[in-house]
């Protein structure tokens, strides 16, 4: 196995409100090696943005990480100090945000954005840096990127705009980039050519990436392995390919029963039961048991994770077992 660039150890992060403590994070654990692509996937709610926030320390009151561990190139980040982490983040980490037209300033034009986001970490004289980020704007996608710095974000498209943030994000070719949702608002002629690129930009510069989508067939398509996330905990991780095909908790299966190419056409698609459970009043045991129907007396304590090969589990009646014991 390859030695992770980014090692996350039950990264737990919670939300202090009038209401109550909101457990948006509750112990996952995920390592990421050099150029590799892993999916976090799962319905809104499940924590997956709160845990993409939590890796670059982006979390604000009344949330804070409250234990567990990230560590990138070995380095502990959650416990490095403000000025510390920010000299880290946009340069060994980076994140892409869903909504693109809210990341950049609408009154500076492009080229004026990226030449501060590389002014952060390094200096470059202007015609340095104005060539830099033409490069980055080429290797996205975008054309006339010269003639392009000049341009202002509302003269963009949305695809467009999401490319130049895509940009940004490699200016200082970082380990490690965290993507959140950002090809969700865009059509997919567009959104296939953004993973596309995405993929290619990763295999070509070795960043490794964390893919934040609620979309499991976008994300299948992308990534060499998948995390799935329900009230906070990872519930099933391992090869994309293994998962999809044979999946071991019955959350993941019923994600993946509920993609149209898996109904027949004229067919009611499926679904699975009931909804979410509120992170603030989390039901004993494991969070899912409510909407499963492979829920038993045994469900009322929480599972720790199985693993098997290079994947795991958290469940007391996976779906393979149960299969076996009802063929």
């Amino acid at each position: 196995m390859r030695e992770p660039i980014l090692s996350v150890s039950d990264l737990t992060t919670h939300f202090f409100t009038r209401a109550g403590v909101v457990k948006a994070v509750d112990g996952v654990s995920f390592d990421l090696a050099k150029g590799e692509i892993m999916g976090l996937v799962g319905e809104s709610g499940s924590g997956k943005t709160v845990t993409g926030f939590s890796l670059l320390g982006l979390v604000d009151a009344p949330g804070r990480i409250v234990k567990g561990s990230v560590k990138l190139n070995g380095t502990e980040l959650t416990t490095l100090s403000d000025p510390e982490l920010r000299a880290r983040r946009g340069h060994e980490i980076s994140m892409i945000f869903q909504d693109p037209i809210a990341t950049l300033n609408p009154m500076l034009t492009i080229g004026q954005q990226m030449r501060m986001a590389i002014d952060a970490h390094e200096w470059l004289s202007k015609r340095a840096a104005d060539a830099r980020a033409a490069e980055l704007l080429t290797q996205v996608g975008i054309p006339s990127a010269a003639a392009r710095l000049r341009g202002y974000p509302h003269e963009f498209s949305g695809g467009m705009r999401q490319r130049v943030a895509i940009a940004i994000a490699l200016l200082h070719r970082p380990a490690v980039i965290v993507a959140d949702e950002p090809t969700t608002a865009l059509d997919v002629s567009i959104q296939a050519q953004i993973l596309f690129q995405m993929r290619d930009l990763a295999a070509e510069m070795g960043t490794a990436m964390v893919w934040i989508s609620h979309d499991l067939a976008v994300v299948s398509s992308l990534a060499s392995k998948l995390a799935v996330m329900y009230a906070g905990r990872v519930v099933e991780q391992g090869p994309t390919a293994t998962l999809l095909r044979d999946p071991r908790h019955p959350y993941t299966a019923g994600l993946i029963s509920s993609l149209p190419a898996m109904s027949q056409p004229g067919m009611p698609l499926s679904q699975i039961p009931g909804t979410t459970p509120s992170l603030l009043s989390l039901p004993p045991g494991c969070p899912f048991a409510p909407r499963c129907d492979r829920a038993t007396k045994a469900c009322g304590t929480a599972p720790e994770m199985t693993m098997e090969d290079n994947r795991g589990w958290r469940c007391f009646h996976p779906v393979s077992a149960f299969k076996e014991a009802t063929v």
